[in-house]
């Protein structure tokens, strides 16, 4: 009787540490938590980014300076008065 009792003691204890749900997976969701939690404030701040330049996008009043970078940096346009230097 009093091995049973250990043997099945000592069952639990090892499943309470090591097993699916015991305290080291525990210990390691809540450090991926942690890092996701990093992520997503860094993804929430892109977002806002975003947000803000479709805003200036509207089509009632377009921001000319986001219309100009836009035009400079996606399309490669430059103003006729622009000089242009090629490094390599």
């Amino acid at each position: 009787m009093l091995l049973a009792c250990l043997t099945s003691t000592a069952y639990f204890v090892y499943h309470a540490r090591y097993g699916r749900h015991g305290f080291e997976a525990r210990t390691r969701l809540i450090e991926r938590s942690a890092l996701l939690d990093f992520e997503n404030k860094g993804l929430e701040s892109v977002r806002a980014k975003l947000r803000r330049d479709v805003a200036l996008l509207s089509p009632e009043v377009p921001n000319s300076d986001l219309v100009e970078e836009i035009a400079r940096d996606v399309l490669g346009y430059v103003r006729s008065n622009d000089k242009i230097v090629a490094s390599r």
